[in-house]
């Protein structure tokens, strides 16, 4: 059975981090005279009070977690910070809907960055800054977050459990045998990335609270802005160049990005092969946008590169800012973007998608085969990286494929069903797996909102985007008889 009280205890801290992110906002509400201090107030009243619920449930918690218990955390907490994530918004009356309001909430702690609302601008500086917060957070993952600033929360071997239910990739690296060592330094990466956007951004004409809020939630790849028109409002060639970098340094593997840095094992970051792939999809994709762009739509040389190179790398980051219409390019254009949504980034990136790791592994898994069947009694070990990557791994990897691409397709059979039209179906399927945000379509566009879409459809993809951001199995193995029986 589950260890209901340690879960109840680590929940309640969780809570209670969460109610202080809250109180940060409130500050900043306050510093700005606006209206959603009351909204922020009481939210923190009611996190906070179920916080010390949870904390005096588990009070006599044994110290320890089984894989089961990790597993149940990491998803509930998702679903719980973004019940209480909401309540900003709903109380205040932003989103006076509920659906819409936790709609909004888990788009951004998954860092999908679809939107409900229609007008942005019109938001308080708080809750603008706690919609990009939710993101930031979410990069990395929520628990992970808590891992590194509260290393003894979880006790008995249970940071290393929860490190393998919420860390992205199919294969887990640390840097350090003790986990809270390896978050901290992957945090300490995210934060200098972030503080670095953050110069280039204010550098490039933003203001102080647009280049926090842009570069939060770039470094994320949430995609969640303060602007209607996203990073196109600033019509910044300069802007959109550093957004697309740093997008593209947030979609690396922050171990590899970590260990090139400090350790300058440059010879070794250009060598990865995880790497060389994420920079090969960069470029074909980027040419060929390039070449339909000014075939096509006439523009310049130097037009088609900044917008090509944007929207490719936010779109394989799964970022989902923008700086052009995508919906007005050719169609072959939209193809080659949502092949971008459905790679993703690197593991252990902020990144969503499949991953490009996978992406590798199956194409040398695949090369694998074709020498097999010449030399039936070789061995013939599938190697990335100098390092053989297993049968039981190669196993998981097929089942995870195989599961992402029933989930698409059940998803994209109902979205049709209830009558969206096919491409934004696909579209819609592919932005939520893979926590991308905007989709490709003429009735829900790339700069479009998702607050048409029927309630179901909402909490279809609310899921989907949860599914999505806990790579499938730790979400989908709640729902097995094997996980609740008491072995």
């Amino acid at each position: 059975m589950l260890n209901w009280r340690i879960i109840s205890k680590i929940m309640g801290s969780l809570l209670w981090l969460e109610a202080s992110l809250l109180l940060l906002c409130m500050l900043l509400s306050v510093f700005y005279h606006e209206d959603d201090t009351v909204s922020f107030l009481w939210t923190i009243v009611i996190t906070t009070l179920a916080g010390i619920g949870c904390h005096a449930y588990g009070r006599e918690a044994r110290n320890s977690m089984s894989r089961k218990d990790a597993y149940f955390l990491v998803s509930a907490t998702w679903i719980v910070f973004s019940f209480f994530g909401m309540l900003p918004f709903y109380i205040g009356g932003y989103i006076p809907d509920f659906t819409n309001a936790y709609f909004e909430t888990i788009s951004g702690f998954t860092t999908t960055g679809a939107t409900i609302i229609d007008d942005v601008e019109v938001l308080p500086h708080g809750i603008l800054f706690w919609r990009t917060m939710t993101q930031w957070i979410g990069g990395l993952g929520i628990v992970f977050f808590t891992i590194a600033l509260l290393p003894s929360l979880v006790g008995g071997g249970g940071n290393i459990k929860v490190f393998s239910a919420e860390a992205t990739g199919p294969i887990k690296t640390k840097l350090h045998p003790r986990i809270s060592t390896t978050s901290h330094a992957i945090w300490m990466v995210y934060i200098i990335l972030t503080v670095a956007c953050m110069g280039f951004y204010y550098v490039g004409g933003m203001s102080v609270f647009d280049s926090v809020n842009y570069a939060m939630t770039t470094t994320a790849t949430g995609g969640f802005a303060t602007h209607n028109s996203s990073t196109e409002f600033f019509n910044s060639p300069f802007i959109e160049l550093s957004g697309a970098f740093f997008c593209f340094l947030s979609g690396i593997n922050f171990t590899l990005l970590y260990l090139a840095v400090s350790k300058m094992k440059i010879k070794e970051f250009f060598k990865n092969t995880e790497l060389r792939f994420y920079l090969f999809v960069i470029c074909a994709a980027t040419a060929i946008v390039m070449y339909y762009l000014m075939t096509y739509n006439n523009y310049s040389l130097w037009t088609a590169f900044r917008y090509g190179i944007f929207q490719v790398v936010s779109f394989l980051t799964s970022t989902g800012l923008f700086s052009d219409d995508a919906a007005r390019w050719p169609h072959v254009t939209w193809i080659v973007l949502g092949i971008c949504m459905y790679i993703g980034g690197c593991a252990g990136s902020t990144a969503g998608g499949n991953k490009c790791l996978r992406i590798v592994i199956v194409i040398k898994t695949i090369f694998n085969e074709f020498r097999q069947i010449l030399h039936p009694n070789a061995v013939l070990p599938v190697r990335v990286n100098d390092t053989i990557i297993s049968h039981a791994a190669r196993n998981r990897l097929m089942a995870f494929m195989m599961l992402y691409f029933v989930l698409f397709l059940v998803a994209a059979t109902y979205f049709t069903a209830i009558g969206v039209d096919v491409i934004n179906s696909i579209t819609l399927c592919l932005s939520c797996l893979s926590n991308v945000g905007p989709t490709l379509g003429t009735e829900i566009g790339p700069t479009m909102s998702w607050g048409e879409l029927p309630m179901t459809c909402k909490w279809f993809c609310s899921v989907l985007m949860l599914v999505g951001r806990l790579e499938i199995f730790t979400v989908l193995i709640l729902f097995t008889p094997e996980f609740w029986k008491n072995n």
